[in-house]
């Protein structure tokens, strides 16, 4: 399917691996100039040769904290007006909630709702006026289904769900939407971050609490960047034009609930 993209320029948030790298090889496949941006130089421009290499697109890679102002504007000089914004940004550690402290708060809200708040602010008025965009915000399946010690970032996630609902609904007569994409058991370094840990907390193998949470899936298996990926790129394609505000869960069935 042609995506209706080619010569479209996206930004990339965290875009140097796991999910955020899989929105950003989508997106070159169907054409799209990209911003990368990733806080590790190396692992950023390996991503953004390997992808103008597969692709033959227009890669700019920003090395950058984007939950910083300076990051912000590196993201945002590359390229002043964006058609696609891509959402991404590390969460907050896992942590019983008793052990949260304030800084600790603070800082989670500003990676997981102010920043990405903050770079629609910027980029929301030139889409407008353009007649054409999308943002698609990456959080997480745990806004509808809390996980223990990720409690910060749900929360940050889900204020910013709330926070763009009355958004996208001002701005979908301009051509522009925003929706979100909620990962769930992904096989990303995050997951086995987490596998690691609960190995080490129970004395199982790894391989033994990796095969026991995929078990816990209906589809028997952890999704994969390039198919979450390819669900970001429709998002951001001429034919989503008339899909705005929307979750759209990719865990394999994990969330138990028919609405």
């Amino acid at each position: 399917m042609d995506l209706g993209l080619r010569g479209k320029k996206a930004i990339v948030c965290a875009s140097s691996r796991g999910l955020g790298r899989g929105c950003a090889e989508a997106l070159a496949e169907a054409g799209c100039d990209l911003v990368l941006n990733g806080r590790s130089p190396e692992t950023l421009n390996r991503t953004a040769d390997a992808l103008r290499v597969a692709h033959g697109v227009k890669i700019t890679a920003i090395a950058a904290d984007v939950s910083t102002a300076e990051g912000q504007s590196a993201l945002l000089t590359a390229c002043p007006d964006p058609d696609i914004l891509i959402n991404n940004n590390g969460g907050p550690p896992r942590r019983d909630y008793t052990e949260l402290t304030r800084d600790v708060m603070l800082d989670g809200v500003v990676q997981n709702m102010v920043t990405p708040i903050e770079l629609i602010q910027s980029v929301l008025p030139g889409m407008c006026a353009r007649g054409f965009g999308r943002i698609v915000n990456i959080t997480s399946a745990s806004v509808r289904m809390p996980l223990e010690g990720l409690d910060l970032s749900s929360g940050a996630r889900a204020g910013l769900t709330a926070f763009l609902a009355g958004v996208c609904r001002q701005v979908a007569r301009d051509g522009v939407t925003i929706n979100n994409l909620l990962p769930g058991k992904m096989d990303t370094d995050r997951l086995r971050g987490g596998f690691e840990q609960a190995a080490q907390q129970t004395g199982q193998s790894l391989e033994a609490v990796r095969a026991a949470s995929a078990t816990r899936i209906p589809a028997k298996r952890f999704g994969s960047a390039q198919e979450f990926g390819q669900t970001c790129a429709f998002l951001c394609s001429v034919h989503a034009g008339y899909m705005t505000g929307q979750n759209i869960l990719l865990d394999g069935g994990l969330y138990p609930a028919a609405f």
